[in-house]
């Protein structure tokens, strides 16, 4: 029995918010204090030091529930199946619906619920619950999802990663610059098989100490601000640190479980959160292997144009790739891909695929 993505979907939201649109933000510290730089001089140093030029955010009229609804269509439809065989749909999210112009976070009912009632579904036996894992929620669930196929207590899952994080943004912080919106989905299914392909392996951390606070919700640095609203906040540098240490160990986990070696690897599809972060894994991964040259396109990357949209960035991408909108990234038969993601617990995690 292999577990098999047979469909993906996505939902990119239409309103492009370029780094120009925070030249006239008056940026605060963490303690409050005014940066005195001018905003397009921060703005720039930004797209500097993660690559983002620009990101999605959602319409008034949308929020989580709602495009990864429109994610989970697309990749039932890719999938050619009936909604009613569904076992369990999976939804992974940080904040829930959170309606624009207002900061308070909505999860009754569950954001799977909530696409299980868009979607028809009647069958009662089609489960529906939240992933809340940080960053790593999407891999998270399709991890769920293979784990109770091997069970025997489902055969189909539909795995979504949606998120609205421009509802939750502090304008004040240079960090808000980072995040975005955006939906993905897969369906997977327990096939059987001769071959061994579809998930081959999976690891996950979490790493609950100091770091457990890395990513949190707090008080916007404007100083007269109501310290009753929070927004999301981050450590960067330690999440940088963190993640640079140990995301390539989970990566590394992931390949000796399923005794494969890293030139086998065709893609590696990683969480979407910082230009530089994204290649210091990779070339901290290849190290692990005592390799220094690391192979053309091996990593597609999105972030450059869609931001961090969270659990959102790895299905999208790999949905883009899949569908040969990516150029110079297509997916073939039997290649073999390495999917990892890093994110709010602190949590880790990977899972190798053959295609």
């Amino acid at each position: 029995m292999n577990s098999i993505i047979t469909g993906t979907g996505s939902y990119i939201p239409e309103v492009v918010q370029p780094n120009s649109a925070f030249h006239h933000n008056r940026f605060y510290t963490d303690d409050h204090q005014l940066i005195e730089s001018p905003g397009d001089v921060i703005a720039q140093k930004f797209e500097n030091i993660t690559g983002i030029r620009e990101r999605r955010y959602v319409t008034e009229d949308l929020d989580a529930s709602s495009i990864g609804l429109i994610a989970a269509q697309r990749a039932i439809e890719d999938a050619g199946i009936d909604p009613e065989t569904i076992d369990q749909i999976i939804f992974a999210h940080n904040f829930g619906d959170v309606v624009k112009h207002t900061i308070q976070t909505d999860v009754l009912p569950a954001l799977a619920t909530r696409v299980k009632h868009g979607l028809g579904i009647k069958n009662p036996l089609c489960v529906a619950y939240d992933v809340l894992f940080g960053c790593p929620g999407w891999i998270q669930g399709v991890i769920q999802a293979n784990a109770f196929f091997k069970a025997g207590e489902a055969k189909t899952a539909l795995v979504i990663g949606g998120e609205t994080l421009s509802r939750v943004l502090d304008i004040h912080d240079r960090d808000s610059m980072i995040f975005s919106d955006g939906a993905g989905a897969c369906i997977l299914q327990a096939k059987e098989s001769e071959q061994e392909n579809g998930i081959l392996s999976t690891a996950s951390m979490t790493f609950a100490n100091e770091e457990a606070y890395y990513l949190f919700l707090g008080k916007s640095n404007l100083p007269e601000a109501d310290s009753r609203i929070r927004y999301i906040k981050m450590n960067g540098r330690k999440v940088y640190e963190f993640a640079l240490t140990n995301v390539p160990l989970a990566m590394k986990s992931a390949m000796d479980k399923a005794k494969v070696s890293i030139e086998e690897v065709s893609k590696i599809f990683i969480h979407q959160a910082n230009e530089k972060l994204d290649e210091g894994v990779i070339k901290r991964l290849y190290k692990l292997y005592n390799i220094k040259d690391i192979p053309g396109g091996i990593m597609p990357m999105s972030v450059h144009e869609l931001g961090n949209s969270s659990v959102a960035t790895v299905p999208t991408l790999f949905d883009r790739a899949r569908k040969g909108k990516l150029e110079g990234h297509a997916i073939k038969p039997g290649d073999l891909l390495l999917f990892a993601s890093v994110g709010s617990g602190m949590n880790i995690n990977a899972f190798c695929y053959r295609v």
